[in-house]
């Protein structure tokens, strides 16, 4: 009985040891992941950067087109029925 008693022990430290693995590979792969997610927020935060300058770059485009739209209309006469002269 002495024999199964410390086979049943060996078997639980085994387990315990297998866990203690598990445990420590975790750690190590949730810090990696926070090292991630750190890298990603920087990301994210330059991007919303770059954004907001091509949007107001794309509305400064807008006004421009539409002066360069206003000033062919002046400079182009065209007939009454919308056709070039």
């Amino acid at each position: 009985m002495n024999d199964a008693h410390e086979d049943r022990f060996r078997q639980h430290e085994a387990i315990l040891e297998g866990l203690a693995r598990m445990l420590a590979a975790q750690h190590e792969m949730n810090q990696r992941v926070e090292g991630f997610m750190q890298r990603q927020d920087t990301l994210n935060a330059q991007q919303g950067g770059l954004n907001e300058r091509l949007t107001a770059a794309i509305e400064r485009l807008d006004v421009t087109q539409a002066r360069i739209e206003t000033l062919l209309a002046r400079m182009l006469p065209t007939s009454e029925n919308g056709r070039d002269a």
